[in-house]
């Protein structure tokens, strides 16, 4: 019996649908999947390690840092959650705890006008004369310039959206990564709740911290003059 011309047509389209769409889904697995770490950090690497999350305005829209953060925690990895508006005093903080020798290890996490605030944070810990390990921003709102180096930033924007990539200045040392996520259905308000996101960033963090013993980047002495405030000491604040 000769097929159904109609219903072969339509199989042949439902077929081409669907592998248009398993290649839609592999593209966007590419651009968000994340690094796994070969193994998980050991008890000593996370005793030492400290990540310090920062939300956005108002502290309701970045509240999928608390998930990446109870997540760490479950790896008994220490972490602070807070607003943006603590960077400096977080430095303070981190700075005692590293001269006191309680941490080796700092890892950086900011959601919007956290993303934003994270090159104050990094440059006033290098001004201490305290290494940052790893910094990873998800959709900074402003213009943002990367004076003073993290040994790994990682800005994770949308690029038709208010995110930013972030740029580095003259004399930046370390590694910048810039991954657009455009297209994948992510948004501003989503960015730090997708389930694909937040994996990528707590496996960028494992995989810092398993890099630990590794000599760290040097840093600017202490007292060293402060270099030009950042967009997130100049610009009004937003989420």
């Amino acid at each position: 019996m000769r097929p159904n011309g109609r219903h072969t047509a339509g199989a042949s389209q439902l077929s081409a649908l669907r592998v248009w769409a398993v290649g839609l889904l592999l593209l966007s697995a590419v651009a968000i999947s994340p690094t796994t770490a070969r193994a998980a950090p050991s008890q000593a690497q996370v005793a030492t390690t400290h990540v310090y999350l920062l939300r956005g305005v108002l502290n309701i829209f970045s509240l999928g840092l608390d998930t990446i953060g109870a997540r760490l925690q479950a790896q008994g990895i220490p972490v602070t959650v807070a607003n943006f508006v603590s960077w400096s005093s977080l430095a303070d903080e981190a700075a005692a705890a590293y001269r006191a020798g309680r941490l080796k290890t700092i890892v950086l996490v900011g959601h919007s006008s956290g993303a934003t605030a994270l090159p104050d944070m990094i440059a006033k810990l290098n001004q201490l004369g305290v290494p940052v390990k790893l910094a990873i921003g998800l959709d900074s709102v402003f213009k943002t310039k990367l004076s003073t180096g993290a040994e790994r930033y990682i800005n994770i924007f949308i690029g038709d959206g208010p995110g930013e990539p972030v740029r580095a200045a003259n004399g930046f040392r370390g590694k910048l990564d810039n991954v657009d996520v455009r297209g994948t259905g992510v948004g501003h308000i989503s960015i730090d709740k997708n389930e694909a996101i937040q994996r990528r960033v707590i496996a960028e963090i494992d995989a810092a911290i398993m890099r630990s013993r590794a000599p760290a980047l040097p840093v600017a002495e202490q007292g060293a003059p402060r270099q030009a405030r950042s967009a997130a000491a100049s610009a009004p604040a937003r989420n």
